[in-house]
């Protein structure tokens, strides 16, 4: 079998190079770009992210970036978010900025600031993992590396009405309160944490989601 074409987007985040040595390294064929039709038609897009939510966010406006994540759910294309590229799937954060900004809104919810003595959470933590997790597949009761202040706090996507969905699979840890951790939402999955920092463990869980696509 051939090896996954990964598209690393390429917005002014900051941890790029390591996401793209660690995709490497498992076997991937990676490119870090900001041109949407390449990012468009790799088989994995991974959407990286540090620093500020809203300065994010106009990194992701400036390289087309809430079009290209549409038109790739829209067709099933798979899309992984890592720390604030996860947090940018939310409709938005409390995170102080003069440029404050929208999030991408594919899940409901505002990411806010963790409610703990010691902010931010820089380390290594334990996740509460679902036993038909994808991505936690031998990996469940591993640590991983967060450096965060801001997470979500609560999930309110849930299936409702007449028509039967299936549920986002969800992993929570915590640090002074719960806090979503990961998620599992059809194409769409995301971390709080930065597997390409959490050693044997971020990288089984990103050979997981290598394997899906």
């Amino acid at each position: 079998m051939s090896a996954p074409r990964v598209a690393v987007l390429d917005y002014g985040s900051g941890n790029l190079r390591s996401a793209v040595r660690m995709l490497q390294r498992l076997g991937a064929q990676v490119e870090l770009t900001d041109d949407p039709q390449t990012a468009l038609n790799a088989a994995g897009l991974l959407v990286p992210g540090v620093g500020n939510f809203h300065e994010c966010m106009l990194g992701l406006r400036g390289v087309d970036g809430p079009r290209i994540i549409d038109m790739r759910l829209a067709g099933s294309r798979p899309v992984l978010g890592i720390c604030v590229g996860m947090q940018v799937m939310f409709e938005g954060s409390t995170e102080p900025s003069p440029r404050t900004q929208q999030g991408l809104g594919q899940w409901p919810g505002t990411v806010e600031r963790l409610p703990a003595d010691v902010v931010p959470h820089t380390g290594w933590n334990a996740v509460t993992a679902p036993q038909d997790s994808v991505l936690f597949a031998g990996v469940g009761s591993e640590r991983f590396y967060f450096v965060h202040s801001y997470a979500a706090l609560r999930w309110s996507l849930e299936p409702h009405g007449p028509f039967e969905v299936v549920a986002p699979t969800i992993t929570w840890s915590e640090h002074g309160a719960a806090f979503v951790a990961a998620v599992e939402n059809g194409p769409l999955c995301a971390t709080q944490f930065h597997p390409e920092k959490s050693g044997d463990a971020g990288a089984q869980l990103l050979r997981n989601w290598l394997a899906t696509l």
